[in-house]
This record gives C-alpha cells, sequence and structure tokens, in this order.
C-alpha cells in the first residue's frame, strides 16, 4: 500500500493505512508496559521493557507480584531482573530506563522499613550490565531525563481517589485528609534518596481557589518533566464524590523543578451533574469534554493536553511563556488519548477509547500537514471492566520508526510493535 504525497494531504483529512504488527515474545504469559510516556527501549533499540504476569485480568493486591523484565529484541526471549507488587494493569510499576545511565532501570518495589513517608512503598533501581541494585525510600512517579531526580506522589491517596492507578498498602492506614499541607509532590534525589515536599495539597487548595475545592477531596496525577529537566506539569484533581468520576474537577499546572514559579494554565472547574443522572458507562469519564486529561511536553516551552479551553474541548497546545493556547488537529483528533510527539516533534502519536464495538483505534497524526492517518484497529474486552483494562498506551521507539502498544485484542495481554516506517519515513526502532 502506498502513500500520498505528503504535500498533497488536505488539512483535516483522514484516512487508513494498515501498518504490520508483530507481537513481543511467544505468548507463554501475559505481558505488558503500561503508560505511554515512558522510556521503553534502550537507546540502541536491542531491549525492550516489560513486566509479566501469569493470569490476564484479578484483583490487584498485595500478594500479587508481577516479574520485570525486558525483551531481548533479537530473539524475543524475556530475561526477568526483579520482581513487585506495587503495580496495577494502567500504569505498571513504572518502570523506565534512567537516560544518564544507559543500562540502568528504576521500578516501584515494597517497602517493609520503617519510614515516616510512604511507608509501604519504594523504588529499586537495577544496573542490567553489573546486576547492581539499590533500593531508595520513596515510589516514583517519573524521572528527570538528567537522571539527578524523580517526582514522587502518595499512592496511597490514589489507591483511595483513583484506584485505577494506585497501589495496595499493606499495613492499616488512618482516613486520609482533604487536602493536607504536609502532603503533595516530592522531589528526591536519585544519588542519595533524600526528598522535600515541594508542592503540598493544601497549597493547591489555597491557589487561586475556586467554591467547588471548599469540602473536596484532593489529589494530584499525571506528572511529567519537561525534556531539559528544568521543569515539571500535574494535573490537580478534587471531588466531593470520588465514586463518580463524572464529578471530579481538573486544572493543568507547572512549575520549576523546585516547586517555584507555580503556574496555572488551565481550570476544568465545570457545571456537575446531577446526583441523580444515569450512572455513567466505563469509559464515559474518559470522554466526557470536560476532562483534563493526559498532558504532555512537546518542548520545554510547550505542552498538549485534552480538554476544554473556552468550553471547546481538543487537544489544545499551551505556550507556557505566554500563556495563548492553540488547537491541534481541529476537527480530525476529535477524542481524548494517549497522545504523544515523536522525536522529530513531527507527528502525534495517539489512541481511542472503545467505540461501539469495543475497537481502539491508533493514530498518527502529521502536525505539517493536519492530516490524521489511522494505523490500526484493536479489538477489547468490554469484560475486564474499569481495573483491568487494557489501553493501547502507544508508545514510541527511539528513532520513531516503531510504535510499542499493549493490546488484548488476541484475548491475552501482549506487548504488539506496530512499524510505522512507511508512514514516518525513518530508521528502525
Amino acid at each position: 500500500m502506498q502513500l500520498h504525497d505528503s504535500k498533497s494531504a488536505t488539512a483535516g483529512a483522514t484516512r487508513w493505512f494498515e501498518c504490520p504488527v508483530s507481537r513481543l515474545g511467544d505468548g507463554s504469559a501475559h505481558h505488558f508496559f503500561g503508560y505511554y510516556n515512558k522510556p521503553v527501549s534502550n537507546r540502541d533499540g536491542t531491549r525492550m521493557l516489560a513486566n509479566r504476569v501469569n493470569v490476564m485480568q484479578g484483583e490487584l493486591g498485595v500478594h500479587f507480584a508481577a516479574q520485570v523484565g525486558y525483551f531481548n529484541m533479537a530473539d524475543g526471549v524475556f530475561h526477568a531482573f526483579g520482581e513487585t507488587t506495587t503495580w496495577n494493569f494502567q500504569m505498571g510499576c513504572q518502570l523506565q530506563w534512567l537516560e544518564n545511565t544507559p543500562s540502568s532501570v528504576i521500578f516501584n518495589t515494597r517497602s517493609f522499613e520503617a519510614k515516616a513517608v510512604y511507608p509501604d512503598f519504594g523504588s529499586t533501581i537495577v544496573d542490567l550490565a553489573s546486576g547492581a541494585r539499590r533500593t531508595l525510600p520513596l515510589p516514583v512517579y517519573v524521572v528527570a531525563s538528567s537522571g539527578e531526580y524523580a517526582l514522587c506522589i502518595d499512592y496511597d491517596r490514589l489507591q483511595h481517589s483513583h484506584p485505577t492507578i494506585g497501589y495496595f498498602p499493606h499495613t492499616p492506614r488512618a482516613p486520609l485528609p482533604l487536602a493536607p499541607e504536609d502532603e503533595g509532590i516530592r522531589r528526591m534525589s536519585l544519588a542519595t534518596g533524600e526528598h522535600v515536599l515541594i508542592v503540598s495539597m493544601e497549597q493547591l487548595r489555597q491557589f487561586q481557589p475556586v467554591a467547588s475545592m471548599d469540602h473536596a477531596f484532593h489529589w494530584v496525577t499525571h506528572l511529567e518533566i519537561a525534556p531539559g529537566s528544568e521543569r515539571f506539569l500535574f494535573l490537580h484533581r478534587w471531588t466531593e464524590c470520588i465514586e463518580d468520576e463524572t464529578r471530579w474537577l481538573h486544572r493543568l499546572f507547572t512549575a520549576n523543578a523546585d516547586g517555584s514559579e507555580l503556574r496555572l494554565l488551565e481550570c476544568g472547574d465545570h457545571p456537575l451533574p446531577p446526583l441523580d443522572a444515569p450512572p455513567a458507562g466505563i469509559f464515559d469519564y474518559e470522554k466526557a469534554i470536560w476532562q483534563l486529561s493526559h498532558p504532555t511536553w512537546r518542548d520545554d516551552d510547550h505542552v498538549m493536553i485534552w480538554g476544554p479551553h473556552d468550553a471547546q474541548a481538543n487537544y489544545h497546545l499551551y505556550d507556557i511563556c505566554t500563556g495563548e493556547v492553540e488547537v491541534v488537529g481541529r476537527g480530525v483528533l476529535t477524542e481524548n488519548g494517549h497522545m504523544t510527539y515523536s522525536p522529530d516533534k513531527r507527528w502525534i502519536l495517539s489512541d481511542t477509547y472503545p467505540d461501539d464495538e469495543d475497537h481502539r483505534l491508533l493514530i498518527l497524526f502529521d502536525t505539517q500537514t493536519g492530516e490524521r492517518i489511522d494505523i490500526g484497529r484493536f479489538y477489547t474486552d468490554p469484560a475486564l471492566g474499569k481495573i483491568n483494562r487494557c489501553d493501547l498506551h502507544p508508545r514510541w521507539s527511539r528513532c520513531g520508526g516503531m510504535v510499542c502498544i499493549d493490546s488484548v485484542h488476541a484475548h491475552d495481554r501482549q506487548l504488539y510493535v506496530v512499524d510505522v516506517r512507511e508512514v514516518v519515513g525513518g530508521a528502525d526502532a
């Protein structure tokens, strides 16, 4: 199948191009990576990180262990180098390569040391070349590409508010306060494990507050560090009704790496549905036009996110210096998805939530021509529900010629590599 010349592509057009798809491994167990915005392949593309479990779905808990390892891309063999009980099907265990040490990885693990902050959870760094490993006192959410620090949050708070991406504690917990002054976002040194609170929940509640925050439970999520490691973004969420995701409210922030210069880019405080409204479907929350979701950095000065601006839901690109906002893919990028920019920043990779036939689309968008290209359609079993669902969570290879996804379209949970070179050009993974 041949592509049309990009110069002749009609701005705003959508077309289909089926890219080759291959499964990683022999399928003898279930494999997944988790989230869409972590480095999954090493620098030379010879290894791809993965989590390995024996069942496709289950009741996650403190005794449900996942093997942590990588696929050798030359022969497809999985090599385990660790195990963890701090994971979920959506984010995995925050497994990722450390960009400043090419042979090292980090992932979250359970901690049994007595400590005041996040007593049940920590993280582990493994050097795959030497086999050396060391533990850190906090679980990570995201790691700076400089390799200097990680940003960490309270997974107990996530487990309470958004259990799809939380961890189960193994010790009893006291009721969580609504917006504590001693909890929020912590910065941890990867060299020493020293950490400091840089943004608190009480600080966020007091920052340009709105009335809906007064009696609400607050949390933070979707943290991402800018490519230059100098700033980070995050979502601040709050609600008086955790069980109903359509009643969650959202704000998008950026801040310096030390928590200073906090900037509010967007506030999604919106009219709430009535309490007697019909129950929402599994994916109604993800498809809601009022949701702020899946922010990503294009570069150090621009953030893209799905959500409303001036009451219009689109992919929006924010200039964090000027405050200017522009629509990306108007009329063709019309659904929330897990989006990231290609290494050369020309292409946007994303997916969709299930359609009426329980299929998800895999999408490429050319920012130069305005053309959307649907490159794959994958079945997802609705019986998996919320906690055990499998989003595609597409991830670029280092050179941009391959895309890695999680999928259950073949009725097991596996990683797949999608060859996009005929669409985007360029080298192999």
